[in-house]
């Protein structure tokens, strides 16, 4: 079988509540991490003020720098992306790389993609796998996924693993949507083709361990 491609889409997920837009200000020019975040937001969004890309930084730096995960994930996607600041893989990997240590799945698999596509780091799949499992086990679609191609195409030092892989499949469709969820529902069918029915009878037992062990 061919290598399966991963998912490659850096991405952070923030959302801004706008309906106190002064209230917000004032309280992140007070030093508030999380309101200096959300104002960023706003600003990068152009949600309630008009669409700045550097007021937006400016505000989520000052969070970030104080430890505020969520704003770091976000600084790390910028630099990965290069969307409103300098493309600079260096910077993205330690603001990524801050937020995946305090636990954002988000910054755990855009982390994990870093290691997976060498950027800014050294290539390394069994890094990749580790991060982008804490992700998936937190329920990130696209963690899931691309651990499933990691088992589908052995590319941890093992031959492939056709029973990870499609429960990783199995758990990535049911949360992710559009093309992204058909995407994972293909992989799912071409690996379940490989499997013997045993092999697709454990799969589903997993996959039921798994979604009871972590209710959404």
């Amino acid at each position: 079988m061919n290598p399966l491609p991963a998912s490659g889409r850096i991405g952070v997920d923030i959302h801004s509540d706008m309906t106190k837009f002064e209230d917000l200000r004032t309280r992140a020019e007070a030093g508030d991490a999380g309101a200096q975040c959300k104002l960023g937001v706003s600003y990068a969004n152009g949600r309630g003020v008009e669409q700045d890309d550097v007021e937006a930084l400016r505000w989520i730096r000052l969070a970030a720098d104080q430890g505020h995960a969520a704003s770091q994930c976000f600084l790390g996607a910028r630099y990965a992306t290069g969307e409103g600041v300098t493309q600079d893989d260096t910077e993205a990997v330690r603001w990524t790389r801050l937020a995946a240590e305090q636990g954002v799945s988000s910054a755990q698999y855009n982390l994990g993609l870093m290691y997976y596509e060498g950027e800014g780091v050294t290539k390394d799949d069994t890094e990749a796998a580790g991060w982008y499992r804490l992700a998936a086990e937190q329920g990130n679609g696209d963690a899931q996924f691309n651990l499933g191609v990691i088992y589908a195409n052995g590319e941890i030092g093992v031959a492939p693993d056709y029973v990870q892989a499609h429960m990783w499949f199995n758990l990535a469709a049911s949360r992710r949507s559009g093309e992204h969820r058909e995407n994972a529902v293909n992989y799912r069918e071409l690996i379940e083709g490989r499997m013997t029915p045993t092999q697709i009878v454990e799969t589903q037992r997993l996959v039921r361990e798994w979604e009871t062990a972590h209710p959404r």
